[in-house]
């Protein structure tokens, strides 16, 4: 089992090497100029020209990325010049709040998508069933901004029950010290539970709005997996032993249907961390994915490298994370590795 998470982790690293090379160079033919926006429209091009130099912009492409891997080697992903801060601390102090979103809508969607599937292929062609293809149609057909974008004006401004999409708090509430960053687990651990109660409320809508979203790829593969169990010999034998029908679906058929789930999980997870860009955006909230959308809207190329970095890092652990996993769940993955 260990010498295949190292030949796994071995594998990754060319994927991250082609990661840093192929942001560098998009970053470079990216439309607009980093140093006349940051002068200023009334700059004059001895200015501009100043400005560029003291950025390095005036050298050559390929010695701009060997200034950029020395940097990188030693753990400096550079300085955000529209946050004037280093990009490694403007990622961790941003990451936990993107993190509390994408987890906690796809928990929601876990909670829902995992039951609706198995109820689907145990009930097949009944009404359970109809509405599990309506919810994975939908979630494919609704783009996520959309879908927030939706949400915000129903829930917010017709029926009034959400709050105002401004961000991780309202403006009547304050956060407390910041121990992990997790706004929500901080809350629990000094115990102001009004201030948990506010933040719950503003995560609801962007949650459910990423939940949405990642409903229809997981119920569809639960769904599949255990019509495929389902029919399988061992449950049979299962069912004609006089087992309940709890255990045989849970503890017999859901256990075996669950590789291909925890696999969709671990994509969908993925697309939760690119769909974060807009969802940050329609619901202001100070995650990675705006801060990486105003630095490109600036062409500031350091927070925008360092954004693909950091995703391209949580994507392979994270498979590095369901290997694992696998090992955990089906013995015969461990012997085989």
């Amino acid at each position: 089992m260990l010498s295949s998470f190292l030949r796994r982790l071995a594998t990754a690293i060319p994927s991250l090497i082609g990661v840093i090379i192929v942001t560098f160079l998009l970053t470079r033919v990216l439309p607009g100029d980093t140093a006349a926006y940051f002068a200023g429209p009334a700059a004059t091009p001895e200015a501009i020209e100043e400005i560029r130099v003291k950025l390095g912009l005036d050298k050559s492409i390929p010695e701009q990325f060997v200034d950029y891997v020395g940097a990188l080697v030693q753990g400096d992903l550079g300085s955000s010049l529209t946050t004037g801060q280093p990009v490694i601390q403007d990622i961790i102090d941003r990451l936990p709040a993107s993190a509390e979103l994408t987890l906690f809508g796809l928990f929601i969607a876990i909670a829902v998508a995992v039951p609706l599937g198995i109820l689907a292929a145990v009930r097949q062609g009944s009404w359970i069933d109809h509405l599990c293809r309506i919810v994975a149609t939908a979630g494919v057909s609704l783009p996520v901004f959309f879908t927030g974008l939706l949400l915000v004006y129903v829930f917010y401004y017709i029926l009034g029950w959400a709050p105002a999409p401004l961000g991780r708090l309202d403006v009547f509430a304050f956060p407390p010290d910041p121990i992990t960053g997790f706004l929500l687990i901080d809350c629990v651990l000094v115990g102001d539970w009004e201030t948990l109660g506010s933040a719950l409320a503003q995560l609801a809508v962007p949650s459910a709005t990423l939940a949405i979203f990642a409903l229809a790829p997981i119920t569809r593969i639960t769904r599949a997996s255990m019509l495929s169990v389902l029919s399988s010999e061992f449950v049979r034998t299962a069912r004609a032993s006089g087992l309940s029908p709890f255990k045989v679906i849970v503890g017999y058929a859901f256990r075996n249907a669950m590789l291909p789930v925890i696999t969709t999980l671990g994509m969908v997870f993925s697309f939760l961390l690119g769909a974060n860009v807009l969802v940050e955006k329609v619901f202001a909230w100070p995650g990675i994915g705006s801060y990486a959308v105003e630095a490109l809207i600036a062409s500031d190329y350091a927070p925008v490298q360092g954004f693909v970095l950091a995703m391209a890092i949580m994507y392979v652990v994270l498979n590095l994370l369901i290997d694992l996993l696998y090992g955990v769940i089906d013995p015969r993955v461990r012997i085989e590795g």
